[in-house]
Order: structure tokens, then sequence, then C-alpha cells
């Protein structure tokens, strides 16, 4: 990629996003550590995945955005306008950027899992979760700037900014495919077995906190929630697809990977 040609179409990029409350207190979510080490880009990938001219594919933590078009299917909204913001917020660091690697330093397809920083030590997720241009995620391990990411995306959604503009969350009712989401519904019960914490929302979906992972939550708050509405985020399972789905389970399935994908 030309970084340097980007760079003219940063500008107009950058009056169209120009958050003044994130300028303010970038650096205050999530500031970076010293010394980090400094690579160059070759091109963006999406909104939240960057290769580097050293061939490693870096995903960024605690960001997801929308999916661009492959195969044939449609991009989702705002996932073009993602993928630009991050050119040009890369373009404006003369295609350089430094990484903070996770805990964790891989996902499953190889890619880099690390939180990335701009030139002035700005976090690059942060950035485009105050604009709306994607949701905060959380696996733990990687779990540092949680707090810090959560703030900036508040920003985002009480300012009613990028996909927050109309509400992206959705009734278990409207759930007619797999994939990540933002869902709303009432729970009706909470059940714990040798599978985890199974939370049972009214309608076809069931949250679930593997076993691993329930060290990270407060298990009793979590029972309180029956009866109580609630919000979860994370990637839905069809339980249906290859004759999974048992008589009596719901069909669809979502696993919750931190306290902070699940709340009230």
């Amino acid at each position: 990629m030309d970084f340097s040609r980007l760079l003219k179409k940063a500008s107009l990029a950058g009056a169209f996003f120009m958050s003044v409350i994130w300028l303010s207190s970038a650096q205050a979510f999530c500031p970076a550590p010293a010394s980090l080490p400094v690579f160059q880009v070759e091109r963006v990938v999406d909104g939240d995945t960057v290769r580097l001219t050293d061939g490693r594919s870096v995903r960024m933590i605690g960001l997801n955005t929308p999916e661009t078009g492959k195969q044939g299917q449609s991009a989702e909204p705002f996932a073009e306008v993602a993928k630009r913001r991050l050119q040009a917020l890369i373009a404006e660091n003369d295609g350089r950027i430094s990484l903070q690697v996770g805990e964790q330093d891989k996902d499953r397809y190889g890619r880099t899992l690390a939180n990335v920083y701009g030139r002035n030590g700005a976090n690059l997720e942060a950035q485009l979760l105050s604009e709306g241009l994607g949701y905060l995620v959380v696996v733990a391990p990687n779990v540092a700037l949680v707090g810090c990411q959560q703030t900036a995306e508040r920003i985002a959604r009480q300012g009613r900014l990028g996909l927050w503009r109309n509400s992206p969350v959705q009734a278990v009712q409207q759930i007619n495919k797999g994939g990540f989401a933002v869902i709303a519904g009432q729970v009706v019960d909470v059940q714990q077995n040798g599978g985890g914490l199974w939370i049972e929302l009214q309608g076809e979906l069931v949250l679930r906190i593997a076993p691993d992972l329930l060290k990270q939550f407060d298990v009793a708050a979590v029972r309180r929630m029956k009866g109580q509405q609630i919000e979860a985020r994370g990637w839905i399972v069809d339980r249906a697809r290859g004759g999974g789905l048992s008589s009596g389970q719901a069909r669809w399935m979502m696993p919750i990977t931190h306290p902070a994908m699940l709340g009230l």
C-alpha cells in the first residue's frame, strides 16, 4: 500500500471522524507502554486486522468491526467505513504502528493478537470504539485494556455515533443467523453442570460460560439475573447445523468469554 498517497486522503476522513472528546482523553484511556517495538504496515485487511511487511497478520485486541464483503456476500454496515478509518489512522503515522502483543499471542488462524498504537501513543482500538466503528470484545487472557476500551465504546454509544446511531441491539426473537451480535432478552433460567454455566433467555437462545472461564465471573450475581432483562454480546452458534440440536435445546447458543460481554 502506498501510505504517502493514502495520507492525502486521511485529512478528509479525519475531518469527518474527529472526536474532540476522544482526543482530549485518549491517552488517559489507554496509555501506551514505554518502548514498544515499531512495525511497518503493508496493508489494512479490514477494520480490525492489518498485515505487516514482515508477513504477519495482526488482529487488534478488544475490537470487532463489521465484516467486509467476502465470498460474494455484501459488506455489513460500517465495515468499509471502519476499514477506511483505520487506513487513515495508519497513514497519519506514515504506515507505522507500535504493538503490545497479548498474553495469548496468536489466534486460531495464526494471526498475532496485539493492542495497536499510533505514533503519539494513542490506542487505535479505543479510537475506533469511540467513533462507533466497532464493538468491544473481551477474550481472556488478553484483558489489559478492558476498562479504558469500555469507556471509549461508551462515548460512541452515548453520542449515538456510527454503529450506535441506530441501535444494533437485537431481541432474541430477531436472531436468524450465526455470527457476532449484541442481543437483549429476559433470563428465564440459570443452570450449572459439567458443561459450565448456562443462561437461558426467553426465546431460542442460551448463553454459555465454559467451566474454565467461571473463575472470572461472580456466579452468584449471574444466578440473580434470573427474571432480569440483560444484554450480551458474542458470536452466535446455530446448533441446528449438522444435526447437532438435541430435543428441547435452544437453537442458538452464544459463548460468553468475559464479564464485560454480559450485563444488566
